[in-house]
């Protein structure tokens, strides 16, 4: 079967693990399980968001439980409704094979009756926020005095969000000889406190470095003035086509005030944050998770408990004020083995907190430009040429074909492709065309780096910009894309940078005396039966192409979805805004959609 046999679960659970298609138990999980399940110990797991921490304790718990007994034995504590429900779906399928188990979901904003008969039918696991626990002891409700295990789950998330004394309440009503299991993606002094106040000489497991950044996210910086914030985000968006993403306000009115201009620019944004109810707050998640909002505007509070595997990258439209919070953030993206970049837009005056970052997570940045208009017209260009490219043939446009050949007679091949790709590009060519460079003239604050890594200086001398016409629907992300570089061309990992994947396409660099080998690799080169074309772009900073052109180049692989920038085509408009209800307006200034 998998490696999940090797780590002491079960039969059943082994079942289940195949239904869920695990193949490889992820590092936190295989340092975690055999610990879990040999001894009754406290145990402290530092990992980050995403990393597979609810099986790490839902198997072992799972498997300790005495189903025949309707008392209350396992206790976990989440932060958020949304984390409480998700792990609450996940135990349960873990459990499929485990007859009689019954776990039960307790949290606020819905019927405290419906959860009390739940819990009065037995209930072995119970999984709960804070507040609507610590409400559901105070009535009497739940008894939790004879619990084994209890685990806090997110606990740093939980303290960031005021829960300490809650929690301190809660563990007052637990008795002393339970075993407490805490998993933490950061270690602040207030999750110590916990540990040494309410653990006994627990065990300590971390994955990765402590308060460190996943791997598989790469962190970029961006330097603009304080009024071109949201012209910048919204290049952002424009210079990703694929974007999927969760944008970060510092305040309530700032996350309500960028969603309502990404709406009314015609972007498929929402609002999350704490003045909407919870009616809202699912509606804004459903359409999140479908994919029906690609720019997700949200305080870190109410993003807390998000747990979607595919989003492709955080945008810090504004630095928060604890390096934890930043560490929280960039988690959101780069989840289940696949890569995500964590975007900071920021001023002259804030680069001394990247630093800062820099040194908490153990991870550089990499600092880039904001694109310019016409980087950004050509990688949308290229994004629709391919889109075409892709486009399903619908049938029922065969009886229409002899008027509309007559109509277009006369054209020839050349003219009509440029005729048809105008339809939709004038509009986006004529809006970004004359606008000017946002970027800061001076990011001098950020000290100087000497080593050319991808993590150091922006290099703009003596580099050269390549397109290949491979990206994210062909299987690469800037991690893999670096590594099939490197391979092909027989470079060291440092000689090749700024490597930018988007939907059928991608950019990379670097220096010029790599450029007669590169060209020379990547004539006539097959892969999986397609060839492979790389060019020199003509502007060294983004996007755009114009050198060497190599036979049997094309376009990119099959798709995902034919969404453009995050924007959303006009009938299938998410009522977003104020609320989550204002109406998406035409400005008349904007293409692609």
């Amino acid at each position: 079967m998998s490696k999940f046999e090797s780590l002491g679960l079960n039969e059943s659970l082994l079942s289940a693990v195949a239904d869920l298609g695990f193949e490889q138990p992820s590092e936190v999980q295989e340092k975690a399980i055999p610990i879990l399940l040999e001894d009754e110990t406290d145990l402290v797991a530092l990992a980050q968001t995403g990393t597979g921490k609810t099986a790490a304790f839902g198997f072992p718990l799972i498997q300790k439980i005495d189903v025949a007994s309707r008392t209350t034995q396992g206790l976990i504590l989440s932060p958020t409704r949304e984390l409480c429900l998700q792990i609450t779906n996940e135990m349960q399928l873990y459990s499929k094979y485990e007859k009689g188990m019954n776990i039960v979901a307790i949290y606020g904003g819905a019927s405290i009756t419906d959860q009390a008969r739940q819990i009065k039918r037995g209930a072995q696991i119970v999984v709960a926020t804070p507040g609507r626990m610590k409400d559901m002891i105070r009535r009497g409700i739940v008894d939790i005095s004879k619990i084994d295990y209890c685990i806090l789950d997110e606990a740093d998330e939980m303290l960031n969000m005021g829960f300490y004394e809650d929690i301190k309440d809660i563990l007052s009503n637990t008795p002393e000889e339970k075993s407490t299991w805490l998993f933490s993606a950061t270690m602040p002094k207030e999750v110590s406190t916990i540990a040494k106040k309410f653990m006994h000489s627990p065990k300590e497991i971390t994955v990765g470095a402590k308060n460190s950044g996943a791997s598989t996210v790469q962190h970029e910086y961006y330097v603009v003035s304080g009024r071109d914030r949201y012209p910048a985000l919204k290049r952002l968006a424009d210079a990703n086509p694929g974007i999927f993403s969760v944008v970060f306000c510092r305040t309530k009115r700032d996350t309500q005030k960028v969603a309502e201009k990404l709406i009314e620019d015609g972007y498929n944004a929402g609002a999350l944050h704490g003045d909407l109810s919870q009616n809202q707050r699912d509606l804004v998640m459903n359409a999140f998770r479908k994919k029906q909002i690609q720019m997700l505007v949200a305080t870190d509070v109410a993003a807390r408990g998000i747990d979607v595997d595919d989003i492709t990258h955080v945008v810090n439209y504004q630095l928060p004020d604890e390096i934890e919070t930043y560490t929280h953030r960039s988690g959101r993206t780069g989840r289940a083995g696949k890569s995500g970049i964590s975007m900071v837009i920021v001023t002259r005056s804030e680069l001394r907190k990247i630093a800062a970052i820099e040194r908490k997570i153990k991870t550089d940045f990499l600092e880039k430009k904001i694109p310019t208009g016409i980087e950004i017209c050509e990688i949308q260009l290229y994004h629709l040429a391919n889109n075409i490219k892709d486009t399903k043939i619908n049938e029922e446009i065969d009886g229409y074909l002899p008027a509309i050949t007559d109509v277009l007679e006369g054209i020839d091949r050349e003219e009509l492709i440029k005729k048809i790709v105008s339809v939709e590009f004038t509009r986006f060519f004529n809006y970004y065309s004359k606008t000017r460079d946002l970027n800061s003239n001076d990011s001098s604050g950020k000290r100087e780096r000497g080593n050319g890594k991808d993590g150091g200086e922006y290099r703009k001398d003596g580099s050269v910009r390549y397109f290949i016409n491979v990206g994210e629907r062909d299987g690469y992300d800037w991690m893999t894309l670096k590594d099939f570089l490197r391979d092909k061309i027989g470079l060291d990992k440092d000689d090749i940078y700024k490597v930018d994947t988007k939907d059928t396409f991608s950019f990379f660099n670097t220096e010029a005396q790599f450029t007669p080998l590169i060209l020379e690799t990547f004539t006539d080169l097959k892969v999986d039966g397609r060839f492979v074309n790389v060019e020199v772009s003509k502007d060294p900073g983004g996007g755009g192409r114009g050198g060497r052109r190599h036979r049997g180049g094309g376009g990119g692989g099959r798709g995902r979805d034919g969404n453009r920038s995050g924007r959303r085509d006009r009938k299938d408009s998410f009522k977003g805004g104020k609320k989550g209800s204002k109406k998406f307006k035409d400005k008349g200034n904007k293409g692609f959609y």
